[in-house]
């Protein structure tokens, strides 16, 4: 692949990731920084990925650690890898949190599913949940998809950089592309793998 094709062929396989429930770069692992300076990785799903902004966009409970974690340290990078063509792709950027009563969230809550919005029904993410209150917490969840709303929260990584690898057997290549923050490239370059 010529390095003047990289971007429009890694952006547009995440969009296609958005659009299709299998796709290789559907769920990336998203890593933050937590209070104590830890590294911090998850798999969310990529909900909407915008080649002409360098936008990328995930969902999320507000109550989440996570939440927290970019709150107080904006700066993330998400990582996705396909194992059948043996490519990586590294976003890394600045994320905007948009809660409940933002634009962006009312937006996105309109265009999930009922059964997506009932996951953010239930109890905080990460909290202990007793074993024998387990299918009881369940069905409450199932039934009132409109308490989650409040929950609800949307991540929009803006990219400033995609770090590109390709991994071959005999030659591995890898290029990086810098943006600015109208996610225009303002350089792209082979690097060493």
């Amino acid at each position: 692949m010529k390095l003047e094709d990289i971007n429009a062929s890694a952006w547009a396989k995440l969009e296609t990731a958005t659009r299709t429930p299998n796709a290789s770069f559907r769920f990336l692992n998203l890593c933050s920084v937590d209070g104590e300076g830890r590294p911090q990785a998850r798999t969310v799903v990529l909900r909407r990925a915008d080649r002409l902004t360098c936008v990328l966009e995930f969902h999320t409970d507000v109550r989440s650690p996570k939440w927290l974690e970019i709150s107080a340290n904006s700066q993330v990078t998400a990582l996705g890898y396909c194992g059948e063509t043996r490519l990586q792709l590294r976003l890394q950027g600045m994320a905007e949190l948009h809660g409940f009563g933002s634009p962006v969230a009312i937006t996105a809550w309109s265009k999930i599913p009922a059964h997506t919005r009932r996951t953010y029904a239930g109890g905080p993410p990460g909290n202990e949940q007793p074993a024998d209150t387990a299918d009881e917490q369940a069905s409450l969840i199932s039934t009132d998809e409109a308490e989650g709303k409040v929950h609800f929260g949307v991540i929009i990584l803006r990219v400033s950089v995609l770090d590109w690898y390709q991994l071959q057997r005999e030659n591995n290549r890898r290029a990086r592309l810098t943006y600015n923050d109208k996610g225009i490239t303002t350089s792209h370059r082979w690097i060493n793998p």
